[in-house]
């Protein structure tokens, strides 16, 4: 049977680490930056329009659509563009279809909700002590914790902000998800030999 497991995660809670970490376990597909390259070839388009209306660089709804007629004028002069709306239907058309072909994994992109409807979606957010998340970024991007701190706060706010606009639901709330973990108890393959065990459980439902 086929399944799909979507991630919701803050930053530096390790939700990519363990999406890589199920994806080899399964030997199934994490899309997570991927389906920008996707929707990208899909639609003909950019993937510059599509990376101004990610999750991760998302500014909120008005100033991203000035910031793709910015981009459409920048990339030939034409003063039509598309909104965010329209971007996100092209991206949610291929989470869809993605999800009719094989089991996978995504991360992020308001999956759960685009998905919604799909029978066996396993829907996970990651989260973790404050400290741990500031220390992985130090390390991963070799930046003062100041600025960890701060690359944190912003970037989970746009996060919650995209996910909010598209779903009308609250990023991070149980009452969204299956499971809420907090990764600085078990860290990341322990946090996965978990999720093992309940996917298991949930597949053979």
């Amino acid at each position: 049977m086929s399944f799909i497991i979507n991630i919701g995660r803050q930053l530096g809670s390790g939700g990519r680490s363990i999406a890589d970490i199920l994806a080899r376990h399964y030997g199934i597909t994490a899309y997570d930056r991927k389906l920008i390259e996707l929707a990208a070839k899909e639609s003909g388009l950019s993937q510059e329009f599509f990376e101004n209306a990610d999750e991760k660089k998302w500014h909120g709804f008005f100033h991203s659509i000035f910031s793709n007629r910015a981009a459409a004028n920048a990339m030939g002069g034409n003063d039509s563009y598309l909104s965010n709306d329209a971007l996100f239907k092209v991206q949610s058309d291929i989470i869809r279809n993605l999800a009719e072909k094989e089991s996978c994994i995504f991360i992020g992109r308001c999956a759960d909700y685009i998905l919604r409807d799909h029978p066996h979606c396993i829907n996970l957010f990651f989260t973790a002590n404050l400290e741990d998340r500031v220390a992985r970024m130090t390390s991963e991007k070799n930046i003062t914790t100041e600025q960890a701190a701060e690359l944190i706060e912003k970037t989970d706010r746009r996060r919650a902000a995209y996910y909010n606009y598209y779903s009308g639901k609250t990023w991070g709330a149980a009452e969204c998800y299956d499971l809420c973990i907090n990764t600085s108890h078990l860290g990341f393959e322990g946090t996965a030999e978990m999720l093992k065990e309940y996917i298991e459980l949930r597949i053979r439902r």
